[in-house]
C-alpha cells in the first residue's frame, strides 16, 4: 500500500470522486470484504460489490486474499494507498503549463508550478515503486512571520540571489575539460513563498452559550 497515490488516468479520477467510493476507499484503509463494508456504510452488499469492482477496475482497490466460506468465495480487499491525490494529467487538454508565462511574483504561475510538480513526481513515484529504487527527494516546509512588506520584499530578494548562488555552484552545464564522461541526473528545484491561510478563531465555551441564549 502506498502511502498517497497520484491518479493520472480521467476515469480513475472520476471513479474515485463518488462519495460513497471516496468512503469506500476511506474505510479500506484496512482490508475488508463487501459485506463488513456493507455493515459500516450502511449500503446493501450488492451496491457495495458494484462499487468495488469499478475501483478494482481502475486499480484503485486491490485483492488481498479469499476466504473460502461454505459455498461463498469471500474477497478481502485493501485500497491501493492511504491516500489520493489527482494529477493534473487527468486534465491534461486544460491542465495549467508554466512554459506559457514565467512571472516569479505570479501566484498562477506559483500555482502552474505546484501543478506539474504533483505530475512529475507522480510518475517518479511510480517509475521507482516499478523499479524498486528510493526515489531522491528533499522538502523543506516552515512559516515565517514578516513585520512589513519590505521585509518580506527584502527575503525574496536575499532568497533568490542565495538559490542562485548555490545553483552556479553546483550544477554541471556539461562535461569539462579534462573531465571523464560523468552522466549526471538533472534535479527540478522549486522554491515557493504564499502566504498562510488564516484560520478562524474558536469561539470559547461562554460566547458559545451567549450566542444560544440570543437566538432562544
Amino acid at each position: 500500500m502506498l502511502d498517497i497515490e497520484v491518479i493520472e488516468d480521467p476515469a480513475a479520477a472520476e471513479a474515485s470522486l463518488d462519495p460513497i467510493r471516496t468512503r469506500i476507499l476511506m474505510e479500506l484503509s484496512e482490508p475488508g470484504s463487501a459485506t463488513q463494508l456493507a455493515a459500516k456504510i450502511g449500503l446493501p452488499r450488492q451496491k457495495v460489490n458494484y462499487h468495488l469492482k469499478a475501483l478494482e477496475r481502475h486499480g484503485l482497490v486491490e485483492l488481498v486474499e479469499e476466504r473460502r466460506r461454505g459455498n461463498v468465495t469471500e474477497r478481502i480487499l485493501q485500497a491501493s494507498a492511504a491516500a489520493y491525490l489527482i494529477s493534473p494529467a487527468a486534465l491534461a487538454s486544460v491542465a495549467p503549463d508554466p512554459h506559457r508565462f514565467s512571472d516569479r511574483f505570479s501566484a498562477f504561475w506559483l500555482l502552474a508550478l505546484a501543478s506539474r510538480m504533483v505530475q512529475e513526481m507522480g510518475q517518479l513515484i511510480a517509475g521507482a515503486a516499478v523499479a524498486k529504487q528510493p526515489l531522491a527527494t528533499f522538502a523543506i516546509d516552515g512559516e515565517i512571520t514578516f513585520r512589513t512588506a519590505a521585509d518580506r520584499a527584502a527575503f525574496a530578494e536575499e532568497l533568490g540571489v542565495t538559490v542562485t548562488r548555490l545553483v552556479d555552484k553546483y550544477h554541471d552545464g556539461g562535461p569539462r575539460p579534462g573531465a571523464t564522461a560523468g552522466g549526471g541526473r538533472r534535479h527540478r528545484l522549486v522554491v515557493a513563498l504564499h502566504p498562510s491561510l488564516r484560520t478562524p478563531p474558536k469561539a470559547s465555551p461562554k460566547t458559545s452559550s451567549a450566542k444560544e441564549q440570543d437566538n432562544d
